[in-house]
């Protein structure tokens, strides 16, 4: 049995444009997990800095909470005057953005006893309007 070449013209091309086809996938799928990565990089760094700058205002509660605790309610942004915590509130608005220090999205510490909240917020620029926190609860004694 013979076959004629004119049956089999033009195979080779389609078999070429499958095969860029298939190609073109497999480079639009590694585009598209570069794109994810990077935006969960970004993410990432920010939870990391809003939790650094918690951790840090806490830090600054046990140093000046010594032996009593007295002082410890002047941290509360509802009705505390402290000036390490306005410098923290500036702080905070510096490294997140969507932060603005004692307006929008400003970071909150609350004051219960000994056990303390501190809230941060920011978002992600360029991405949703979504606003993300980050909230870490201490519990501060005298020494």
């Amino acid at each position: 049995m013979r076959i004629s070449r004119k049956n089999q013209q033009g195979v080779m091309m389609i078999e070429a444009l499958v095969g860029i086809l298939i190609f073109s996938f497999g480079i639009l799928a590694m585009m598209g997990l570069q794109a994810i990565s990077i935006k969960n990089t970004v993410e990432a760094k920010y939870r990391t800095e809003a939790s650094f700058v918690a951790n840090k205002i806490i830090g600054e509660m046990w140093t000046e909470c010594g032996v009593t605790c007295t002082t410890l309610s002047s941290f509360d942004t509802a009705s505390g005057t402290n000036a390490k915590m306005t410098e923290w509130r500036n702080d905070v608005a510096a490294l997140l953005p969507g932060v603005v220090a004692g307006g929008t999205n400003s970071p909150t510490i609350d004051v219960a006893g000994n056990t303390v909240t501190v809230t941060v917020f920011w978002k992600i620029p360029g991405a949703d309007s979504t606003t993300r926190n980050f909230r870490t609860i201490a519990q501060i004694n005298a020494s």
